[in-house]
């Protein structure tokens, strides 16, 4: 059986990080030596899936010269023009043509972690609903201070993980999502809740690394990381074949 293509949306104009985005699109930006898109790409590449549908808007021209220039990457990329204004879930849909496979993969181009996706597609097959998203813990913006016995402060604690869970990405979809999406949609809106009214949208808790790439302190956090060889999420530490 075909593995499941992997949809990467790639079209968002990242007005939180202007700084950057006025230039290149959100998915060029660079952590390390390399576009935080690739840094994606890897994260399921290594565990065998290199077939990616890329669902582009602001700036693709941009994204699908980079891959273009490029002499062999050993993946399997397609990029798909799903319009400049449009919303995730009208991404989504935009590329329902080019499934042509029972499930598929969707993740957003700044969301990075060191998910075993293998792990991951293993318990959506186990639970058998239409939708698997990742769960994953947020890390707290500011600095955690612990006080103890008559208001002494015993601790501090500079930006934890939180117990919560958020929406990390990483989603896992039967074909028949795409029923429940319209080309107006947010993806993590109507769609999301209508799976949730059915019980069809399970999730699959990730307790290891996790980041997003927001804003201009998220770029360069991510940086240093990378610099600091810290970034474990990372399929190759060292040069890209293609780059």
């Amino acid at each position: 059986m075909e593995s499941p293509p992997v949809v990467i949306l790639a079209g968002g104009k990242g007005m939180r990080m202007r700084d950057y985005s006025d230039l290149v699109p959100k998915a060029l930006i660079k952590i390390g030596p390399h576009p935080v898109i690739v840094h994606v790409m890897n994260s399921y590449a290594k565990y065998g899936y290199k077939r990616f549908i890329l669902a582009l808007g602001y700036k693709g021209d941009m994204i699908k010269e980079f891959f273009e220039k490029g002499s062999s990457t050993g993946y399997d990329i397609q990029c798909v023009d799903t319009g400049l204004e449009t919303q995730t879930g009208g991404r989504v849909k935009g590329v329902e043509k080019f499934i042509d496979t029972e499930d598929f993969f969707v993740t957003y181009c700044d969301g990075l972690g060191d998910i075993n996706i293998q792990t991951l597609y293993g318990f959506y097959k186990k639970m058998g609903k239409l939708g698997i998203l990742t769960a994953v813990h947020p890390m707290s913006p500011f600095g955690m201070i612990e006080i103890g016995k008559d208001d002494v402060i015993t601790s501090f604690r500079e930006k934890p993980f939180l117990r919560d869970y958020i929406n990390g990405g990483f989603f896992v979809f039967k074909r028949d999502f795409f029923d429940y999406v319209t080309k107006e949609d947010v993806l993590e809106e109507a769609p999301m809740h209508k799976l949730v009214e059915k019980g069809q949208l399970a999730a699959y808790k990730h307790e290891g690394f996790w980041t997003c790439m927001d804003t201009f302190k998220d770029v360069e956090r991510l940086n240093a990381l990378w610099y600091k060889g810290e970034m474990t999420n990372m399929a190759y530490k060292g040069k890209v074949p293609w780059l």
